[in-house]
């Protein structure tokens, strides 16, 4: 594996809802643990007592067929055996995952991971207390006249626009010319 520093990686893009679950391939956490997927699995199988279902579960084949299309089409997904279908980590089981590892990068790492658990946790949270009092909100404007009910909609709709969350603009790979950083 690279030696990738833990700021370059976000384990946050990582993230997935999966069965209603927020859940990481086991592809992508055996990259942020610095280890094949394949160790991980063996070390995940050597310890399956260490792993209820509340802390990791197989994809099933149509789960892992639409992700291999949209979600996690990582590197290490795109070439993998059809037959086999990954394992998805709650973040439960993303840290037991770092404590059977037990290597100095999984430990690092299981911080960043835990860290990103909370932060989509705070975020959601977020969203949904601002989603109800802007519904509330708009159902108290709606007693209020046409021409101002019209005001209001076309606020609460920028409102909700502003709510979604931004495009990731990633940095062009390789050599950028000064000339290109002009037109950016």
């Amino acid at each position: 594996m690279g030696t990738k520093s833990a700021s370059t990686i976000d384990a946050t893009q990582r993230i997935l809802f999966i069965r209603g679950q927020k859940v990481i391939i086991d592809a992508d956490l055996a990259q942020l643990y610095g280890v094949t997927t394949k160790r991980l699995n063996e070390q995940v199988k050597r310890n399956s007592e260490r792993f209820p279902a509340d802390f990791m579960f197989k994809l099933s084949a149509d789960e892992a067929a639409i992700g291999n299309r949209s979600q996690f089409a990582t590197g290490s997904q795109r070439h993998r055996d059809p037959r086999f279908t990954p394992f998805a980590f709650t973040e439960h089981g993303a840290l037991m995952a770092a404590s059977v590892l037990n290597t100095p990068r999984a430990v690092e790492m299981s911080l960043y991971v835990v860290r990103a658990f909370v932060r989509l946790r705070e975020v959601l949270a977020t969203h949904k207390e601002l989603a109800k009092k802007l519904d509330e909100l708009e159902k108290t404007v709606a007693t209020l006249d046409a021409r101002t009910d019209a005001r209001f909609r076309e606020t609460f709709n920028a409102i909700r626009a502003l709510m979604t969350p931004p495009a990731l603009n990633k940095r062009p790979i390789g050599f950028v010319t000064a000339a290109e950083k002009k037109r950016e």
